[in-house]
């Protein structure tokens, strides 16, 4: 076999960097990973199982290299202290061992890795046949071994010194209150003319006094943003012309990504701008949580390149595949599988969430493919050592904490499954939502169902409806706009032929496929779009708006806009549909108002002192649904009453084409809201009757009861 030592360097440039800086390294500390400042100097560690030695490998500016081996190996652990070191100080490692592909072992010492714990990244990585460990084109693809170095073009860490420990304290938003709001950092605000043009689309942009007015006006309480670890484009994408906008591709899990910064080229000045927005928006009484990637790593298969993680020790920090040592697993559809099986990986996703958290004051996070971190052997474990440490470790303790229940592993389909603590993204009521109102699919049984907090999925184990987490919209598929403007995909400027998305949208284009100045067809869209909205944001769980969606945004039919990095993805500051956000703003402050639109407990048919139910469910004609009822799937219409003994509300749900007369429980009733009319009219109290436009929702409050 072919050994990691092949292949002889320049020694020429190799220069000391500074007078201070001791010229061999002490034994130091096997913890904490990464570089850490200690008192008179600088302390490394990195984990490798496999690897018979590591060298540290310092840059001056004029990009000399210094190479140092770490002295002690300890329980996994290689590591040396640098007296005189400081922060500013640029470093990569250099691992020696077998390369051995058949083995699952890539050692290949010409590569300079990158601290996998770097919390900040220098450098520009460059697609090219350097960055990989293989040969290209040689017969034996990614077995070869490339023996030529690449630290000129390899991204580098380097040593940071800790912000300062002054940060406005986190609201503490209870689970019955929040209201999720995703959004992109960058797409947000990069549109907005009422900021200043260097701050649009950075954190600094969604710090911004005018983004803060706007969410705060709008009612949401908790900002889930798209990635924001550092992130690279995949090859393929680059050749294209394009990038990866959402940043599902994280390489450095400790550092701010660069691109979503207002000072892209200094990592310091980039911490620091996300803390601030963090401080700003927690001034606002906004929790901030983080989408996180710790799935996959953006090394991809084995036809990847080697940056990191594969360099280190792939064997230890991948899936690979039982048979065939030299391949990955690809249960995340990028390429890798991150391996929770093994205890350093759960180490150093905890080491992450908890920098996060300390460092920049993030409120939580929500686990892209989460199905992955359960799983050890094969199968997915509720208890699987990754979450019993996560639940257990006090600094994450108050963290809000949200999975994406699936991957494309065995038995990949897991909502229901997480911890208690867990929220879950919830994609039966995505799905349910939309078919009972674009497409009359399912029957009046599923959808109470899910306006119920999806009880079959979510009602065990003590968990709450608060746990699911309840979406219409999401940054993966069509926006609310275009979910009533398209019957079908098109997503032809991804430059995939139309094949990638998600085909099953169960979207209507109302008439006519995209935009259309026919009056009517809009008006029915509007109408939708606001039935919509209402079933989400009235629904038992956690309700999750899609950043734009208030405002009207149109991704022209664009249900994968992950590579679109341009106006199609960024929001249109310039023609926000104001009667939307009104009402929006309308159906949040009435979440707000009233507590019965915020239950976090399984509702059943007790009554109350007043001998009203808690919940009932009846029929357009103001009976009780029977059995039949809940199975026919041919009527698309049905009340829900409940409340607290104080209030009563009463919800009219008309999902029919054509209007539907409801017969109301006794007492007079007052109209809080009607889908089909986009701007409240206070009207005199109802009694007996109700007519519902066609596909339309009527929220009616009890003013008071006949006397008895």
């Amino acid at each position: 076999m072919l050994s990691g030592r092949r292949g002889r360097l320049d020694r020429t440039r190799r220069t000391a960097l500074r007078p201070d800086v001791q010229s061999a390294l002490t034994p130091g500390l096997p913890h904490p990973l990464g570089a850490t400042l200690l008192d008179g100097g600088v302390n490394f560690a990195v984990a490798s199982d496999a690897a018979s030695h590591i060298e540290l490998c310092l840059f001056d500016a004029g990009g000399a290299e210094r190479r140092m081996p770490l002295p002690m190996h300890t329980d996994g652990v290689w590591h040396g202290f640098l007296p005189g070191a400081g922060d500013g100080l640029v470093y990569g490692f250099r691992a020696h061992g077998h390369y051995e592909p058949r083995r699952g072992l890539r050692f290949n010492q010409p590569k300079l890795l990158l601290d996998p714990y770097a919390r900040e990244i220098v450098g520009r990585f460059v697609w090219s046949d350097l960055a990989f460990g293989y040969q290209s084109g040689h017969p034996d693809g990614h077995l070869s071994f490339d023996a030529r170095d690449n630290a000129a073009q390899a991204l580098k860490a380097r040593v940071a010194a800790a912000l300062p420990p002054t940060r406005v304290p986190a609201p503490q938003v209870a689970p019955s209150d929040t209201v999720l709001y995703e959004l992109h950092v960058k797409g947000f605000s990069k549109l907005n003319a009422e900021l200043p043009a260097p701050l649009r689309g950075t954190y600094a942009g969604l710090a911004h006094p005018a983004s803060i007015a706007h969410l705060t006006a709008l009612g949401v309480t908790t900002l889930s943003l798209l990635p924001v670890q550092y992130a690279l484009p995949e090859q393929r994408l680059v050749e294209n012309g394009l990038v990866n906008y959402w940043g599902y591709n994280t390489i450095g899990f400790f550092c701010p990504d660069p691109r979503l910064s207002s000072t892209p080229t200094d990592p310091t000045a980039t911490r620091a701008e996300f803390r601030a927005m963090v401080d700003a928006l927690h001034a606002a009484g906004l929790e901030v949580l983080l989408d996180v990637v710790y799935n996959h790593t953006a090394e991809g298969d084995q036809n990847g390149p080697t940056i990191c993680l594969r360099g280190l020790d792939g064997a230890l920090y991948y899936r690979l595949v039982a048979h065939d040592a030299a391949r990955h697993e690809n249960w995340t559809g990028c390429g890798n599988t991150v391996n929770f099986a093994r205890r350093r990986v759960t180490q150093f996703v905890l080491d992450s969430m908890r920098y996060w958290v300390q460092e920049f004051g993030v409120d939580g996070f929500r686990f892209d493919l989460g199905a992955v971190l359960g799983r050890t052997a094969q199968h997915f474990e509720p208890d699987a050592p990754f979450f019993v440490a996560l639940l257990q470790d006090p600094v994450l303790a108050r963290t809000k904490l949200i999975a994406e229940p699936w991957d494309l592993g065995p038995e990949g389909y897991q909502l229901g499954r997480f911890p208690g603590r867990f929220m879950e993204w919830n994609d039966r009521f995505r799905d349910g939502m939309r078919r009972f109102w674009l497409q009359r699919g399912i029957g009046r049984g599923e959808f109470a169902r899910r306006l119920a907090g999806s009880s079959d999925r979510f009602q065990h184990g003590l968990r709450q409806p608060c746990a699911s987490v309840n979406y219409i919209t999401a940054h993966d598929g069509f926006t609310l706009t275009d979910l009533v403007s398209y019957s079908h995909k098109h997503n032809h400027a991804n430059r995939e032929g139309n094949r990638d998305g998600h085909g099953a949208n169960f979207s209507t284009h109302c008439g006519v496929e995209g935009p259309t100045t026919d009056a009517a067809i809009n008006a029915r869209r509007a109408r939708l779009k606001r039935s919509l909205l209402f079933t989400l944001l009235t629904a038992q769980g956690t309700p999750m708006l899609l950043a734009g969606d208030e405002i009207g945004r149109t991704q022209r039919g664009n249900n994968n806009a992950y590579c679109q990095d341009n106006e199609l993805s960024w929001l249109d500051w310039s023609s926000v549909d104001a009667q939307l956000l009104g009402f929006v703003r309308r159906l949040l402050a009435l979440r707000r108002k009233y507590p019965a639109l915020r239950v976090n407990r399984w509702l059943s048919e007790r009554r109350h002192a007043d001998g009203r139910k808690e919940v009932e469910w009846l029929r357009p004609d103001g009976q009780p649904m029977t059995v039949a009822d809940w199975h026919d799937e041919t009527r698309h219409c049905l009340a829900v009453t409940g409340g607290d003994g104080e209030e009563h509300l009463l919800a009219l749900f008309n999902a029919e084409s054509a209007d539907v007369e409801f017969t109301l429980p006794a007492g007079r009733w007052q109209c809080e809201l009607d889908s089909a009319h986009p701007v409240h009219e206070t009207r005199i109290p109802l009694a007996g009757r109700c007519r519902v436009a066609a596909q339309s929702v009527v929220l009616l409050v009890l003013a008071d009861t006949p006397p008895r």
